[in-house]
């Protein structure tokens, strides 16, 4: 059994294949249950490095054991090996025997450190994507902004990269990471340009974001406490064409921690809430310390795309902050679009969305501004 397995990933190493669905089925119909076990066992192993999962086949029933506690990734984890072309039906086991365990320890590397450094396919705390200054990368049309120009582009360019991530942490045994998080935001006005010099657009505002997120997974439940920087700067186009402004130059910089606790309902279903606190801001632009967050998220509908192999899943997201600077009123953000993702339910994705915004501009120094507009582009990212 220990020559077929070590067969299985041999094969699936030497062909590079990044997908579970790459071989042509009836390869497997007829493959003993060491070969599958070794093969399925090599594919986890490269999608899912973070875990230690187990695999085990018997009459090509597959057994899974020490899945993530995260329930999101352990969903991700069962679609996946479901996916692989002779597998009849997938189990959740949880105990191996000792023995069982020793077997299969043989032919995966262990880790020498108690945990990972830079974990890459997974995240355990699922970002935001409603929030207007969740670190990614996206490009958006915007209109009807009173505060940037009716006729605007939005850019972003930012990401979460993972440093560590610690396994079986804390009376739960979930799974603790440390990243680092960097954002930039900046929003192009052609609407008030004078066209006439030849003038396309102008650079309206840019904001910059540094944070040290520190995040914790379990069964259903996912935190993040997370400190960080944001600063706003005006563009030198947009002071160049309105002079007048610098004498009501602020400078909008702050440092803020905030503690948001995320609970997947249902595999289709995500609620996060959760405080802020300004714990220093700029003297010329003070803000009031207290903010709170919440909403939630939903895909309903996906599926998986053959062709392509990969999965689409339509989605709403609701983001909804509401600041003392702002004396508690409504700051609403609503995204709905379509994803496209290589795992399900995780890992980085695609998303063609639409969004409207109600309620506060979030341009640096016009913070305090009511503003509402749409939006429609396309991001990328986790």
């Amino acid at each position: 059994m220990a020559g077929d397995y070590e067969d299985g990933k041999a094969i699936a190493s030497t062909l590079y294949l990044g997908r579970a669905d790459n071989f042509p089925v009836e390869d497997f119909e007829h493959a003993t249950d060491a070969y599958l076990e070794g093969y399925i066992q090599a594919l986890v192993d490269m999608h899912y490095f973070e875990f230690k999962v187990i695999i085990a086949v018997r009459d090509h029933k597959v057994m899974i054991g020490n899945l993530p506690k995260n329930q999101m990734l352990s969903n991700s984890i069962v679609s996946f090996v479901s996916d692989v072309p002779g597998v009849k039906s997938v189990e959740v086991k949880e105990h191996f025997s000792e023995e069982e365990i020793s077997v299969r320890l043989k032919y995966t590397e262990q880790p020498r450190v108690e945990g990972i450094w830079f974990p890459q396919s997974t995240a355990l705390f699922q970002p935001l994507i409603a929030d207007p200054r969740q670190p990614m990368y996206y490009v958006a049309y915007r209109w009807g902004d009173k505060v940037v120009g009716r006729n605007a582009v939005a850019v972003a360019l930012g990401d979460d990269f993972p440093i560590f991530r610690w396994r079986d942490v804390f009376r739960w045994h979930g799974d603790l990471q440390i990243d680092i998080s960097a954002g930039v935001w900046a929003v192009f006005n052609f609407h008030h340009v004078d066209h006439s010099r030849g003038d396309m657009c102008e650079l309206f505002n840019t904001d910059y974001l540094l944070g040290i997120p520190l995040t914790y997974a379990i069964d259903r439940w996912s935190f993040r406490l997370r400190l960080y920087h944001i600063s706003g700067h005006l563009g030198d186009e947009y002071i160049c064409n309105h002079k007048s402004v610098c004498d009501d130059r602020k400078n909008p910089s702050f440092e803020a921690l905030d503690f948001i606790t995320q609970f997947q309902v249902t595999p289709s279903w995500r609620l996060y809430a959760g405080p802020g606190v300004v714990l220093h801001s700029d003297k010329n632009f003070k803000l009031k310390p207290l903010y709170i967050e919440y909403g939630f998220e939903v895909r309903m509908g996906g599926k998986k795309l053959y062709y392509h192999k990969l999965y689409g899943t339509p989605f709403l997201a609701v983001f909804i902050d509401n600041w003392q600077q702002r004396h508690w009123d409504f700051d609403l953000n609503i995204m709905t679009g379509y994803e496209l993702s290589k795992l399900q339910g995780v890992g980085r994705k695609l998303r063609l969305f639409a969004a409207y915004h109600h309620g506060f501009s979030w341009e640096g120094q016009f913070f305090n501004k009511r503003t509402q507009y749409g939006e429609a582009g396309f991001s990328w990212g986790f």
